[in-house]
């Protein structure tokens, strides 16, 4: 771990292993941290709190660059690690970690943009000032599925606004945590700025971000069962808090759209990272007049791709990340062909040619799919298309708007009023409009409903560790 610009065994002295999705075997092992660790991390953040929220935005800003610079030099030594741990494809991974290094980028320009206001008062004596300032030690919680680029989406604005922090990776994912940690090593950052604990079982951290008093912002990535419950915890003491939960995506294709541009785009971003992103189309919603030929496309784009270990050539899916991965996504789809789906691709786990030592289940599209099926409510995180065939466009934003989530969407038309009726009535935070890919560093990232609070990138993302002090002057 590393605590205190230090890396350091936990104190309990246990360790645990780290295995490769795609074959199941340890590839390494990592400290097994517990509450008393994260205490120590705790610690050391309050103690190196006070001096680095006193540097200069420029001074702050020229960490992150540093660590910019650093990451970009280190792209190919983290995307391999990521690759071998996560599953992901290689140019996936390549993609991910210049995505993650984004983040650095944009905050350490961001840092120099925290502006504060002056307000003018009724009373000729009177003046008021605002000064935004960071809120304190920050405890962070992040995912397996984007293990590098999720780390620097949290950590960067916080340091940009002055806060020092806490993270705990993912179980499945410690040592893509470990080789961002050793990037923030090189960049200087002092000690206690920035601090890793891992840990096999999560509990103890998140109670210690929880009850420490310190800790005074928690901001965490995963489902929304979890986030519930740190925000349960969170609320005893009114800690900030920031949450990126589940999704349930509609992909909407209007009986004006190209069928086979639709479907170009559906399979593109659902099959990315195996269909194991929280913005991914979980229910797509297709008009009956275009349905044939949008299947055909799909269908043919679904049969060129590859299943196999990321860094094989031509690979485009990757395993899903365990044992549990794999009996939801099949159970999803057994549940749906038994209700009346129908199996237009895939439909089992992959085993021949020696992926059954992985988990790797089949490119997936289900036709017919109907609200009375499990697939039809529950976030897949797996490589499924669930195609539903509607008639009458006024049913559009009914049936996508009904579900608890809130996070992406995506709309394939060609009519400029369509367009605008769909991104304004879609209950969710991110309507790509023709446009499979909405996301950026300098772009807002987050969801209505059940799939979170607050926003991460963009001045969104730094103003979620930033506190409002007002200054009331009599002269």
């Amino acid at each position: 771990m590393f605590i205190n610009g230090k890396w350091l065994e936990a104190q309990s002295g246990q360790n645990f292993k780290s295995y490769n999705p795609a074959s199941g075997e340890a590839i390494g092992q990592v400290p097994a941290g517990d509450g008393v660790d994260a205490i120590k991390a705790i610690d050391a953040a309050a103690s190196a709190f006070t001096t680095w929220s006193s540097l200069t935005a420029y001074q702050r800003a020229n960490f992150l660059y540093e660590a910019h610079a650093g990451m970009m030099k280190d792209l190919e030594r983290l995307a391999s690690i990521m690759t071998e741990e996560q599953g992901k494809p290689i140019k996936a991974a390549r993609n991910e970690v210049k995505y993650g290094a984004d983040f650095l980028l944009w905050y350490a320009e961001e840092a120099k943009r925290v502006y504060g206001q002056t307000i003018p008062s009724a009373r000729a004596d009177q003046r008021f000032f605002v000064l935004r300032q960071p809120v304190g030690v920050v405890g962070a919680i992040t995912p397996w599925n984007y293990p590098v680029s999720m780390i620097t989406r949290k950590i960067a604005p916080a340091l940009a606004a002055g806060c020092t922090i806490v993270l705990k990776p993912a179980e499945a994912t410690p040592l893509c945590a470990q080789a961002v940690f050793e990037v923030f090593e090189k960049a200087g950052f002092p000690a206690g700025v920035v601090n890793l604990v891992t840990a096999l079982d999560p509990e103890p951290i998140g109670d210690a971000f929880i009850n420490d008093h310190r800790v005074r912002k928690l901001t965490f990535t995963g489902s929304t069962q979890v986030g519930k419950m740190l925000a349960r915890g969170a609320a005893s003491q009114l800690k900030r808090v920031s949450l990126e939960l589940g999704g349930h995506a509609p992909f909407i294709v209007c009986r004006d759209a190209d069928p086979v541009h639709a479907a170009k785009g559906l399979a593109l971003v659902k099959f990315l990272n195996a269909g194991q992103a929280c913005i991914s189309p979980n229910r797509v919603f297709v008009h009956t007049d275009i349905m044939k030929p949008f299947l055909s496309e799909l269908s043919t784009r679904v049969s060129n791709l590859k299943a196999g270990s990321g860094f094989d050539a031509g690979i485009r899916i990757g395993p899903l990340i365990n044992d549990k991965a794999l009996e939801k996504v099949d159970h999803q789809v057994q549940d749906a062909l038994n209700k009346g789906a129908s199996l237009v691709a895939g439909g089992c786990r992959l085993v021949e040619g020696g992926l059954d030592k992985g988990f790797f289940y089949a490119p997936t599209i289900l036709g017919d799919v109907n609200s009375g099926m499990s697939i039809y409510r529950e976030e897949t995180f797996g490589p499924v298309a669930p195609v539903i065939p509607y008639d009458n466009e006024d049913d559009l934003l009914p049936m996508a708007n009904d579900t608890n989530y809130g996070l992406a969407s995506y709309v394939y038309t060609r009519d400029l009023k369509t367009a605008f009726k769909l991104f304004e009535g879609l209950d969710f935070g991110i309507v790509g409009i023709n446009d499979i890919n909405p996301t950026s560093a300098a772009a807002p990232f987050g969801g209505m409903k059940e799939s979170g609070l607050g926003r991460e990138g963009a001045s969104e993302g730094l103003n979620e560790y930033l506190e409002t002090k007002l200054g009331g002057f009599s002269i």
